[in-house]
Formats: C-alpha cells, sequence, structure tokens
C-alpha cells in the first residue's frame, strides 16, 4: 500500500474550493436520463453527453475529480484523447465506480446488498492502469418497518471495508459511500439514528480490515426528514444535525467527507453545504461534493436541446456555485434567475 499516494490523492479530491463531479450512471442509468429528455439511447449519445460536460472550459476550478462508469473510462473525446487522459491533462483525477449495483439481499425482503468484490483486485489494477486514482462503491440504505435490519446493516459494512482494502492496495483512494435513503415518511430523527449506526458499523469494519483512513473519503447522505414526511426540517436544522452526526460517528483521521446529494435540489444541496461551512466551528475534515444529478440535471435538458455551449456553461455554474459553498460564500443572490 503506498499510503503517501493515496494521502495525496485523498487531499487533492477535497482541495480548497473543490468537489468531485459524480459521472457514473450505469449504461441503463444513463439511457433512461437521455431517453427522458428525448435522446436516443446509445454508446455514442452517452460519450457525447459526457464529452461535452468534460471539454467544458474553466470547471477544473471546481471540479477535483470524476467518477466515471466502465464504458466512460474506455471511451475517447472528441480529439482523440482516452478520458482519463483528458481529464488529467487538467489536474482532474480520474476516478471509477467498481461495485457492480445492489441486489437483494437473501432473507430480507425489501432490502439490497452491494455486490461486485469478486474480482475487484484485478479490475481496480486495469483501473489505475488506465489512469483511474480513486474509486467510488455505494451502498443502499433503506428506512421502512423493521429496516434496515442487523443483517443489512453488517452485510453492506463488511463489503464497503473489503472494498476499500482492495482498492488501496491497488493505489485507488476509496471513496466510501453508505446511503440512508430519503425515500420514506421516516422522520429526520430516524435519519439521523440510522445514518450514526451504518457509519458505526462501517468503521469498525475498516478498522478490521485495515484500511488507512488519512487516504480514504466519506460519502454520506445529509440528515433530512424522508420525502413522504409531513414533518420537514429546515436548511439550518438539516446542516446542524448532519454535523452533529458526522462529528460523532466519523474518525477525524479522515481527510474529507464529500456529500451525496440524494435527490436534492439543485439548490438545497448548494445550501446545506454552505450553511455547514459556514458555522462558526473547525470542521475535523473537509466538507465537501460528490454530486450527479444536483450538478447535471439542467445541463442535461440544456444539451438535449443542441445547445451544447449553454449546457458547459449551466453546469460550470452549478459548479462554481458548489465552489462557493465550499467556503460558506455561496447565497441565493448569485443563483441564475
Amino acid at each position: 500500500m503506498d499510503t503517501r499516494l493515496l494521502e495525496k490523492t485523498a487531499r487533492d479530491l477535497v482541495a480548497a474550493g473543490k468537489g468531485i463531479l459524480a459521472a457514473d450512471e450505469s449504461n441503463g442509468t444513463m439511457s433512461s436520463r437521455l431517453e427522458a429528455v428525448g435522446v436516443i439511447a446509445s454508446s455514442e449519445t452517452r460519450r457525447s453527453y459526457r464529452t461535452n460536460l468534460f471539454a467544458t472550459k474553466g470547471y477544473e476550478d471546481s471540479i477535483s475529480g470524476v467518477i466515471l462508469f466502465d464504458e466512460t473510462i474506455r471511451q475517447k473525446m472528441t480529439d482523440g484523447r482516452s478520458i482519463p487522459e483528458a481529464l488529467s491533462s487538467i489536474g482532474v483525477h480520474p476516478g471509477i465506480k467498481v461495485d457492480t449495483g445492489a441486489k437483494d439481499l437473501a432473507n430480507n425482503n425489501g432490502e439490497k446488498i452491494t455486490e461486485g468484490l469478486d474480482g475487484l483486485r484485478v479490475r481496480c489494477k486495469e483501473y489505475f492502469s488506465m489512469g483511474a486514482r480513486f474509486a467510488k462503491w455505494r451502498a443502499v440504505i433503506k428506512i421502512d418497518d423493521g429496516m434496515p435490519s442487523k443483517a443489512c446493516i453488517s452485510t453492506n459494512a463488511h463489503s464497503l471495508a473489503r472494498y476499500a482494502s482492495i482498492c488501496q492496495e491497488q493505489g485507488l483512494v476509496p471513496i466510501i459511500e453508505p446511503e440512508v435513503l430519503m425515500a420514506g415518511n421516516h422522520s429526520a430523527q430516524t435519519c439521523y439514528d440510522v445514518t450514526a449506526e451504518i457509519l458505526d458499523a462501517t468503521f469498525d469494519a475498516c478498522r478490521i480490515q485495515g484500511v488507512y483512513l488519512p487516504g480514504a473519503l466519506l460519502k454520506p447522505n445529509m440528515i433530512m426528514a424522508g420525502t413522504s414526511c409531513p414533518n420537514q426540517i429546515t436548511r439550518e436544522e438539516v446542516a446542524n444535525l448532519t454535523v452533529d452526526c458526522l462529528t460523532s460517528h466519523v474518525p477525524h483521521e479522515l481527510p474529507g467527507i464529500v456529500f451525496l446529494s440524494g435527490g436534492q435540489s439543485d439548490e438545497d444541496a448548494t445550501a446545506h453545504l454552505n450553511i455547514m461551512n459556514s458555522m462558526n466551528v473547525q470542521h475535523p475534515w473537509q466538507l465537501s461534493y460528490s454530486y450527479g444529478r444536483a450538478l447535471l440535471a439542467n445541463a442535461l435538458k440544456t444539451w438535449a436541446e443542441g445547445d451544447h455551449e449553454k449546457s458547459q456553461s449551466v453546469f460550470l455554474h452549478r459548479a462554481n456555485m458548489n465552489s462557493l459553498a465550499r467556503t460558506g460564500d455561496w447565497n441565493t443572490d448569485l443563483e441564475i434567475v
């Protein structure tokens, strides 16, 4: 394990004013999103949309890394360069989604276990040789009656830790993503309690597996009420509860936390991060972003309309807004009306 390389990459990914672009939708998910905006989905349209984003001038000032899918890391820019080469040339670290998806958890109806450990060492070695320097693995935790079960928590925590250990062995910084889903009618307090439970279990498993925490990052959900809950909480309450939960349940030697947007609106995702970074406290880790839809939803719609330059401008604006939120300098007056 090259701990110096891992630490450097992890610090780069949460450098001041920067965050991560999650462009790692599976072929099926990306195809569905293209079709939803009237575009015929194919390998070429997926490539065309993404390479247009990666050709945006100046986004490297706000984006430190891009998470890619297996298809994308093997594709090329319009100038013939590989996508990892193009990203690296402007100081953006290529990353890669390495799990193979969330599958039904045996004997636990409605719950999921993320798979992909088989052959992971070989895949990580290949991805590193292609230019990838970090990876992502997402576990899905659902809140419902009797959920999450102890089986769901323990199996997903173990898999996240095994993944992280294998990635580090092969030189890749692991982004550890135990996502508690927003869907449901649960309260914000229930979200807090479940998030605390999965974080404790995950980092306990990481310690057992020998994961080097200064060379890893966490991608958690924020603490929010379920989308169907009648008692929604304010942006300030989201920020305060999230920081409180993380401070108590995330090891302080971790260099950074890169939040997922998880279905939040573009502006909510930015506002919540901004409030956290505006607090009059010194957080033990960098608080940053690893957003997908919250960075790209409007850019995709604009690209589908045929205005590729405007699509880049829309993406750059959202990246810049979240960059400002890294220092607590964002406000609603900066948003495009």
